[in-house]
């Protein structure tokens, strides 16, 4: 029942009134009307919860499809992770399985190893059970030979015995010594030039020299032009006093406040400075005061001398030195070889002899002294005649040097025969000191010019046919024609290069010649 009935129902009911009705029917039509009320409400009820049920299912519809997403996703990432846990503990037991088959593998070379050194010395054990056999063997015929000829020298005199033991080890020991010497000679030349370069490259660098000194003339500066005059004296008597004492001479110019000293004698020369620079700042300058002041100069410069005498020998840690080779050695300290102090030098020569004598197992406090002794000739007064070399060695030997020592020293140019190995080492240290870089001051223009020099006189020679000028200068090689040249005459062109090098040309040192005279001839078979 609608509510459009209900209401003409009630309608109908209204209009009733105009009408008679009974209480029996008025009863029926009420309860009808409230029947039909209660039903109607209680079908729009229904209506309402079916609706909100409806809206209920669709909610819970919804939550249920969210929670089973969510639980869905979750179990989708525990799937995930333990499959990534799975995969993890799969890499690690393939990690351990890599790692076991290694050590398996390790294990099996180590018993392939084993097995290959057991074999090896089962194979030792045998060679050396064979050795001990064939040795058993080999002694019981010796013991047998022995006896024999123990049996035959029981019937032999004690000459005879003799002769055949020394037949017998001449007999075994020759074959050693040629051996020896086949080994000895098959050791390469390269390799002994490979010792020898290394041998002195590791001395020279274990040499820290300074660069060589500028030498140029003395020169004593005046406080002013008034002090040549009075340097002078009247008549020049104080001059020539001065020159008379000290035995050099003094260049007075024009040169504005200077004075300029002359003398070959380095020591003379110095003792003259000290002097004359005693002079100028006394101001006394007369002859008596000159005698004073050139006396004391000379006392002066004899300490020291023999104090650089002895820092020389006590920085080389010298033992046993007389006192007057000593003293022989400052006087080193004041001359120069091409501008390469002496003293310098022969300190320089002393370490590079004592480092290259220690690398081929010598006596390195014997070829020290040698190379320190070694130019000590050159501090001998000018009045003595010979080659520095010849004076030093005569010098040395007079105050007790050994014979190994002063033979070095007279030998170090080879004008003397080298007697040692000693000397050897000398002349290597002296060339090496005196040719390395800086050692000696020399103009590019100059150095030229004298190899140019050297190598035309070797020319100008007849025969000659090239000349070469090597090591800075010190050696010259002569190639002679075979054809225009025999050998005599060779010997005879390297005689007469070297007396006109000695009489033409001024050089360092030593020059050694070497005259080449060489025949080839060649043939082409076809």
């Amino acid at each position: 029942m609608t509510t459009g009935s209900a209401a003409d129902f009630a309608f109908l009911i209204a209009e009733s009134d105009a009408f008679d009705w009974s209480l029996p029917a008025a009863l029926v039509v009420g309860g009808g009307i409230g029947f039909w009320v209660v039903w109607a409400l209680t079908r729009h009820t229904r209506r309402g919860a079916h609706e909100q049920a409806a809206e209920l299912i669709e909610v819970a519809r919804r939550e249920a499809a969210v929670a089973a997403e969510e639980m869905k996703q979750k179990a989708e990432a525990e799937i995930q992770e333990k499959r990534a846990e799975m995969n993890r503990e799969f890499d690690r037991r393939e990690i351990e399985s890599d790692v076991r088959l290694r050590e398996i593998r390790a294990h099996e070379e180590s018993l392939a190893l084993l097995d290959y050194q057991l074999e090896q010395r089962q194979e030792r054990l045998n060679r050396e059970n064979a050795a001990v056999k064939q040795a058993r063997d080999a002694i019981r015929a010796l013991s047998k030979s022995v006896r024999k000829r123990l049996e035959g020298v029981s019937q032999l005199d004690a000459d005879e015995i003799r002769k055949q033991l020394r037949e017998e080890v001449l007999l075994e020991c020759g074959d050693e010594l040629r051996a020896l010497r086949r080994a000895t000679l098959e050791k390469s030349e390269q390799e002994l030039q490979n010792d020898a370069r290394r041998i002195l490259i590791a001395s020279m660098q274990r040499i820290a020299s300074k660069p060589n000194n500028d030498l140029t003339a003395t020169i004593v500066q005046l406080p002013t032009e008034e002090m040549k005059g009075r340097i002078i004296g009247r008549e020049g008597r104080n001059i020539k006093a001065f020159e008379a004492a000290t035995g050099v001479t003094l260049l007075i110019d024009e040169s504005p406040q200077m004075v300029l000293i002359s003398s070959f004698d380095p020591v003379r020369r110095e003792v003259a400075r000290s002097a004359l620079d005693a002079l100028i700042k006394d101001g006394r300058i007369h002859p008596a005061t000159i005698e004073e002041f050139v006396k004391r100069a000379t006392d002066e410069i004899d300490l020291v001398t023999t104090q650089a005498g002895e820092d020389a020998v006590t920085k080389l840690n010298i033992n046993g030195l007389h006192p007057e080779i000593i003293k022989m050695l400052g006087r080193l300290k004041y001359r120069f070889s091409y501008n390469q102090n002496v003293l310098d030098h022969s300190v320089e020569t002393a370490f590079l002899a004592s480092l290259i004598a220690s690398e081929v197992g010598l006596d390195s406090n014997l070829a020290k002294r040698a190379g320190l002794l070694h130019d000590i000739g050159k501090g001998a007064p000018g009045e003595l005649e010979g080659s520095h070399a010849v004076i030093g060695a005569e010098f040395i030997k007079r105050f007790g040097e050994t014979p190994i020592v002063v033979n070095a020293v007279a030998a170090h140019h080879e004008e003397v025969k080298p007697e040692t190995v000693y000397a050897g080492l000398v002349i290597l240290a002296d060339t090496i000191s005196a040719t390395r870089p800086g050692a000696r001051a020399e103009s590019m223009t100059s150095y030229i010019q004298r190899l140019g020099r050297l190598e035309k006189l070797a020319m100008s020679l007849d025969g000659v046919q090239q000349a070469f000028a090597i090591q800075a200068g010190r050696e010259i090689r002569v190639v002679v024609s075979p054809q225009e040249v025999t050998d005599d005459r060779a010997r005879e062109i390297a005689k007469e290069l070297r007396a006109r090098i000695e009489a033409e040309l001024q050089y360092p040192s030593t020059i050694k010649i070497t005259v080449i005279r060489e025949s080839r001839f060649t043939e082409t078979a076809t």
